[in-house]
């Protein structure tokens, strides 16, 4: 009678971690397109992403690089002092969106061109999101806004 218990006990131990390992695996391939890595321009320029990854970039919009095409398409580059990245963009950009500002930019890496899906502006003079922060000051370029 103990034995069985025991060994009941290890079945239904055995039968959890296999339940825990395959919940896991299985939560992790639902969110695996949901994960966007966020990159510099310098990061992209050092080693550009393979054409089929999706993933944020971000940094300030350079001067002089807005250009409005055909319809919807818009051009620009982002730099973060040291690297910039063309970015092609189809839609609508936030009212905020304007040069020598802070954006992060959803998209693909191809030929060359940033594709963005999305794109975000700071929403305030003094906003800018974490990540861009950190690729600016990395290469010296952004100063503390004054309070």
């Amino acid at each position: 009678m103990k034995n069985l218990k025991k060994k009941r006990r290890v079945q239904v131990i055995l039968l959890a971690f296999v339940a825990l390992g395959l919940s896991t695996a299985l939560i992790g391939y639902a969110m695996r397109d949901g994960i966007n890595f966020f990159r510099s321009p310098s990061e992209v320029a050092e080693a550009p992403p393979a054409p089929n990854e999706v993933f944020r970039i971000g940094g300030l919009v350079e001067a002089g690089t807005l250009k409005r095409g055909v319809g919807e398409t818009v051009f620009f580059s982002v730099t973060d002092g040291g690297a910039s990245i063309p970015v092609a963009f189809t839609g609508v950009l936030p009212d905020l969106f304007e040069e020598n500002q802070g954006m992060v930019g959803t998209g693909r890496y191809v030929d060359g061109v940033f594709e963005a899906d999305e794109i975000l502006a700071k929403h305030d003079e003094t906003y800018m999101p974490k990540e861009v922060v950190d690729a600016l000051k990395e290469q010296g370029v952004y100063v503390e806004p004054e309070s």
